[in-house]
C-alpha cells in the first residue's frame, strides 16, 4: 500500500468571541468550514506556512502568539485506479492574532471564502473535525499539546 505524509499548519484566530474560518469543499463538493491554514511546501518552516496560508485564504496578516499543539490523523483512501493510500496528516495548530490586512476571499485556491463565526454557533456549522480539535486545544491548552477529540 502506498503511504502519503502531509504536514500542515493552521491558526486559531479568535476576536470578539468570533472564530475565523475558511470554507472549502468535501470530496462530494459540499461546502465545509475549516481553520485557515494548509500544507507546508518543501523546505518551508511551519511557522512561515501558517503566516502564508492565512494571508492567502483570508487576506489578513497574523501574529502567531503561541503553539497550541499538534494533531495527527491517519486514514485510508482510494487513489486513482483503485489503489489504496495510507494517509498520515500531521497538523500543527497555532494561536494567532490579526494585525493587519482586510478580510477577503481566496481566488483559485482550496477555499472560496473566509468569515468570522460566533464561537457559540461553530458547533452548528458543517465543519471538518480539525475545527473541534483546534478549539479544544485553544480552550484546554494541554501541556502535552494534544487532546482526545473524535474526528
Amino acid at each position: 500500500m502506498r503511504r502519503k505524509l502531509r504536514v500542515a499548519a493552521y491558526a486559531v484566530c479568535v476576536r470578539d468571541d468570533q472564530l475565523l474560518l475558511a470554507r472549502g469543499f468535501d470530496d462530494e463538493g459540499r461546502p465545509e468550514w475549516t481553520l485557515p491554514g494548509g500544507g507546508m511546501e518543501h523546505g518551508e518552516d511551519p511557522y512561515d506556512t501558517v503566516l502564508r496560508e492565512l494571508k492567502e485564504e483570508t487576506g489578513y496578516d497574523v501574529e502567531i502568539t503561541g503553539l497550541l499543539g499538534v494533531n495527527s490523523i491517519r486514514f485510508t483512501t482510494r487513489h486513482r485506479f483503485g489503489r489504496e493510500v495510507d494517509r498520515h496528516g500531521v497538523r500543527l495548530v497555532y494561536e494567532g492574532r490579526v494585525t493587519g490586512g482586510e478580510l477577503r476571499h481566496e481566488v483559485g485556491g482550496s477555499t472560496d471564502m473566509a468569515a468570522w463565526h460566533p464561537l457559540g454557533e461553530v458547533e452548528s456549522l458543517n465543519r471538518v473535525g480539525l475545527v473541534d480539535v483546534a478549539l479544544a486545544l485553544w480552550r484546554e491548552r494541554p501541556v502535552t499539546g494534544r487532546v482526545a477529540v473524535e474526528e
